[in-house]
């Protein structure tokens, strides 16, 4: 009757787990972080406002975790938040002929930027990523009054994914 058991146990073991895990594993920072610092990133891209709008957006992440309270400065806080934008880059992905010269239609831009999470007071950091990297597209239209609209449009969208993978990376033990 004890091998039986045993094996009935043993076949259960097996049959309950298939060897897949989800790598996420829920907020994984110190518990004594409860506020959080970002600076402004520091931009090389010379790409005007989006040091600006990335840092708002990596902050606006953080307070949605409803743990932390994220500030603008580095004094007196548990943890900070430094990146630098290293690239972005607007590159044409689709062209068209219709009007008799080629022009592009479709755009991609990839933002990539150096970023690390320390605790205060430590040296090495909880989480680093010297080549963080996001892309979003968007379509010209046929109108090219617009260029510039959709353009921002993009970069606002690039902006939010950018911060909401930064945090989920940094945070989620991703």
């Amino acid at each position: 009757m004890r091998r039986r058991d045993l094996l009935a146990a043993a076949a259960a073991g097996l049959a309950s787990g298939c060897g897949y895990a989800l790598q996420g594993r829920g907020i994984t920072t110190d518990p004594s972080i409860r506020r959080i610092g970002v600076p402004l990133f520091k931009d090389r891209t010379g790409k005007i406002g989006l040091d600006q709008r990335v840092t708002q957006a990596v902050m606006e992440e953080l307070l949605k975790r409803g743990r932390f309270t994220v500030v603008r400065d580095t004094t007196g806080v548990d943890a900070v938040v430094e990146g630098e934008l290293v690239a972005w880059n607007a590159l044409p992905v689709n062209y068209s002929s219709d009007t008799g010269t080629t022009q592009a239609t479709r755009y991609t831009i990839s933002l990539t930027a150096s970023v690390f999470y320390r605790k205060v007071g430590q040296k090495e950091p909880l989480w680093a990523n010297e080549a963080f990297a996001q892309r979003d597209e968007y379509d010209m239209g046929q109108d090219p009054q617009t260029y510039f609209d959709r353009e921002e449009q993009s970069m606002e969208r690039l902006s939010a994914a950018f911060a909401r993978s930064l945090v989920a990376a940094m945070l989620e033990a991703f």
